[in-house]
């Protein structure tokens, strides 16, 4: 990525952060954005972007963590192995069902370079729009930092930290499936999140 446009991205986000957060800690989060999404983007042009909605998400990730920031709404973390499949479903999912009364993560244990294409379609044949997310990794950041946490096949990667829910649902991986398969997985999370919402909210 070129210099100048890191370089812009840290003073934007050091900008945001101030009092939060020093120089140096921000360009460690951009850094570590970078070289995260680097090596995979097929459109280098959107990589700027990219970086510094990772960058941003792990700041505020760490700063709701440590106190810094307060939460107006509950935060739910969905994790599984890739990132690419059943955890974005789940967040793109309760996202949407939950009108913005939670606020909403997903993180791979072992994230690859895109979004499984038959989540996307399946998800977007119910009108649920999945197709501005990527696999993120996950870090000791996003988990402090969330009330509930589910694992869907990786609940051993997990940290454990006291206070939260963790619950670890038994749900089929898409990656390799036949569409009508990634539909029944679809249907399977619409129940799981629906009932999940209803316990937090109600």
């Amino acid at each position: 990525m070129d210099p100048h446009i890191t370089t812009q991205i840290i003073d934007d986000l050091s900008y945001a952060y101030t009092g939060m957060f020093t120089p140096e800690q921000v360009t460690r989060a951009v850094d570590d954005a970078t070289a995260l999404l680097e090596p995979t983007a097929k459109v280098q042009t959107y990589l700027p972007v990219l970086v510094a909605r990772q960058a941003r998400e792990q700041l505020m990730a760490a700063a709701q963590a440590e106190g810094r920031v307060a939460k107006k709404v509950p935060e739910i973390l969905f994790i599984c192995v890739h990132n690419a499949g059943r955890s974005q479903m789940a967040a793109a999912i309760a996202e949407q069902l939950s009108a913005r009364r939670v606020h909403v993560r997903s993180a791979g244990s072992q994230p690859i370079d895109e979004i499984n294409r038959l989540a996307v379609e399946v998800l977007a044949e119910r009108g649920i729009a999945l197709n501005v997310a990527y696999p993120k990794p996950l870090t000791d950041s996003v988990v402090k930092a969330a009330d509930v946490v589910i694992t869907m096949g990786c609940g051993d990667t997990c940290p454990y930290y006291p206070g939260k829910l963790y619950e670890d649902w038994d749900v089929r991986d898409p990656d390799g499936q036949p569409i009508e398969v990634v539909r029944d997985i679809r249907d399977d999370l619409l129940g799981r999140v629906t009932d999940l919402l209803r316990r937090i909210l109600d």
